[in-house]
């Protein structure tokens, strides 16, 4: 979410307004019924309502393709692999496919009532079944497969489709655990390790059996403590999500994670998890973090296991997010491991050992490159900014300052790297742009029903005017890709990456529904808070950054560059439209795209480790799109065998390049003194740098402009 400093006084008074006539108009008489848990649960709908109609950037139109939308959204996360309902369940809801409109709007949870009574007692049928299958061992010559893509998966037509497909889903959770297992046993036997027991396959496949069936317990036990407020959440933010992605209802619990601010003593592994239907996913990666240190988690990665050091691992599959959370957070010098299933289907355990975000990693930081000429290099992690201290840092004076340094030591080239960047302060963004380019508009903003804000640099002074590279990837987003759209619209500098950026081109603001709430109803607080998207991003050519990203002038082999990751992967985008262009003039020394992007492809094509990204991308394309398993288990261990090889010989990439010459600046190690911790932070930054092959492509691009004309 990006940070604005000036506050929609004017959507916050209309917000207010709208709630308070709904809530006094629609309960006037009806103070008793109000004071219920039932009353506030229904007041709850009609002020969420009224606010997502009046203040979201494009309401819905309640109608019947609303309806059909929560409808839909709903029961795929009611019941996401579809092992509980059955289809005369689904045909008995369909009913309410078209009546939910008229529902939210009178304040009524039937659609949800109707659902939580089937799904409870189906829940409880599930409960017998997978106690049973797994009470006895699997067949594990047998030839079948599984399913495990969710969209391609229906709805059982009786209990004894319903039993056969919970018996394969049990049969490959056991098929992971035994691979596990094996994969524990002959690392012990390399070790020659005599205590080590070699098993026997049945001993294994029991073993195996009796951790799914805990994970199992596990997970029903959890289920059965599901309240009817996390029912209603639930369904309240499938009717929010329906309008957008990133517009959702806090409950108050939530609502106090979401606040968790970056104070320099946040414990744990500094990753952001979502929870979508019925998963658990890394939506951000903390920089400076555990996590971010560590470097095999990454935003994308689905958790199905949280172990607790050398404990034995939790299953958080169909686990409530802030129960997850407390599983996966902890205090420093603890160790989590994490079973995590990668986006192309693999599965890894990863161990991080929680600690303080390093608040000093979250901030720009700068390098020299030594070529023939030498070359600066500012990585930014976040566009951050203390908009409460007003002596605080911020990201654009960070990076000018950075610049200077570099300025300091003669650069003839710069490269700002914006990889996994997720955005901040938009001003920040507005003035970062200034520093490369004379005074103009560097992105238009616009509120639904208003003509577009042009925010723009004022500031005719440049203060790097020589070659620019900026680094992106699919998951630079929001303020990363204005910053990157305006040095690529003015023609000002090369973009450099993956294929698209993330493409998220929207503003959304939180709202406490407890502050616009009459007194009569402080009984029932708090009701929580309403995220709702109010504004929407365009490039100073016209065209929105939302859904679209940013396009690199250069692309790069990536290694997800097959696998679809960004806003148009999510459920009911808003669309990329465009508006009129705003008024600008282009970098006058304008670098030759056409010739940079040819040399670059013979590097590229030449270079053994760029061909190695995109053999290990087409495989991963290959296996992200056969979402079918065999469940024979000598297949099924090939398969997983194949799978780690490939992951492995992505992470012996970097030992195969040349190092580049780059180090830190010596005003910077002055400054370190004698701590060590930091010495070795700094060290451990430029060591990662040397062997990127992304930044070593960047300099061989920011190379060719000293030539290329």
């Amino acid at each position: 979410m990006l940070k604005i400093k000036s506050k929609s006084i004017f959507i916050t008074a209309i917000f207010a307004v709208v709630m308070l006539f709904a809530c006094y108009t629609s309960h006037s008489g009806e103070r008793n019924k109000g004071n219920s848990p039932q009353g506030k649960n229904e007041i709850l709908l009609r002020v969420l309502m009224q606010g997502l109609n009046t203040a979201h950037f494009q309401p819905e139109k309640l109608d019947d393709a609303f309806s059909k939308k929560v409808y839909n959204l709903y029961l795929k996360r009611l019941d996401f692999n579809k092992k509980f309902l059955l289809q005369s369940d689904i045909d008995q809801l369909q009913k309410y496919q078209n009546q939910i409109d008229e529902q939210v709007q009178n304040g009524s949870y039937e659609f949800l009532n109707a659902s939580t009574k089937i799904f409870a007692a189906r829940s409880k049928e599930g409960q017998d079944m997978y106690k049973e299958i797994l009470a006895k061992p699997f067949d594990m010559e047998q030839e079948e497969s599984t399913e495990l893509d969710p969209e391609k998966l229906k709805f059982p037509q009786d209990k004894a489709a319903q039993k056969e497909a919970w018996r394969k889903y049990l049969k490959y959770q056991t098929l992971v655990q035994m691979a596990e297992l094996i994969d524990m046993q002959d690392k012990a036997l390399e070790k020659k390790d005599n205590k080590t027991v070699t098993k026997s396959t049945t001993d294994l496949e029991a073993e195996a059996r009796k951790k799914v069936l805990k994970t199992y317990d596990d997970m029903f036990r959890r289920m059965s403590q599901i309240s009817r407020e996390d029912s209603v959440s639930a369904y309240i933010n499938a009717i929010a999500n329906s309008f957008d992605p990133h517009t959702e209802y806090f409950p108050p619990k939530d609502k106090a994670n979401f606040d968790i601010q970056m104070t320099g003593r946040l414990e744990g592994i500094g990753a952001t998890l979502s929870e979508r239907d019925g998963q658990i996913k890394v939506a951000e990666i903390v920089p400076g973090s555990a996590s971010y240190r560590q470097g095999e988690l990454k935003a994308g990665d689905v958790i199905m296991k949280v172990a607790q050091g050398k404990e034995e691992p939790v299953s958080i599959e169909g686990m409530r997010l802030d129960n997850a959370v407390s599983l996966v957070r902890g205090k420093k010098g603890t160790e989590v491991r994490l079973t995590v299933k990668k986006p192309d289907g693999s599965i890894k355990v990863i161990p991080i050992i929680r600690d303080i975000v390093i608040i000093e990693e979250t901030y720009a930081q700068s390098a020299l490159i030594n070529s023939e000429k030498p070359v600066g290099y500012i990585k930014l992690p976040g566009f951050y900014a203390d908009f409460d201290n007003k002596g605080g840092r911020n990201s654009a004076d960070d990076v000018r300052k950075e610049v200077e340094k570099l300025k300091q030591q003669n650069i003839q080239g710069l490269i700002l790297d914006l990889r996994n960047n997720g955005g901040g302060s938009l001003q920040d963004a507005v003035t970062m742009a200034g520093l490369f380019i004379e005074r103009g508009p560097v992105v238009q903003v616009e509120t639904s029903g208003a003509q577009p804000t042009i925010l723009e640099d004022r500031d005719p002074q440049v203060q790097f005017n020589g070659p620019l590279v900026i680094m992106v990837n699919q998951f630079s987003a929001s303020a990363s890709e204005i910053l990157a759209a305006a040095v690529q619209d003015y023609k000002r500098g090369v973009i450099v990456g993956s294929a698209s950026t993330f493409g998220k081109g929207t503003v959304q603001q939180v709202f406490n529904l407890d502050n616009v709430l009459p007194s009569e109803f402080n009984s029932l607080k708090p009701f929580g808070s309403l995220k709702l998207t109010t504004q929407k991003f365009y490039r100073v050519n016209g065209g929105a950054t939302q859904l679209r990203g940013v396009a690199p002038d250069i692309l790069l082999p990536d290694l997800y560059s097959f696998v679809e990751q960004g806003e148009k992967d999510q459920d009911y985008p808003l669309p990329w439209d465009e508006i009129k262009p705003a008024r600008y003039q282009p970098w006058p020394k304008q670098p030759n795209i056409g010739k940079l992007k040819s040399n670059s492809a013979s590097r590229v094509a030449a270079n053994p480790n760029f061909k190695m990204v995109t053999e290990l991308a087409q495989k991963m394309k290959k296996q992200s799109e056969n979402t079918s398993r065999s469940l024979k288990m000598s297949t099924f261990l090939a398969e997983n065998k194949r799978s780690k090889a490939d992951a492995k010989r992505y992470e012996e990439l970097e030992k195969g390049s040349t190092p580049m010459d780059i180090r830190s600046l010596k005003v910077d190690l002055d400054k370190l003194g004698a701590d060590t911790t930091k010495q070795n932070i700094a060290n451990n930054f430029i060591k990662n740098l040397k062997k990127d092959i992304y930044l070593t492509e960047a300099t061989n691009i920011i190379k060719d402009q000293w030539q290329v004309k």
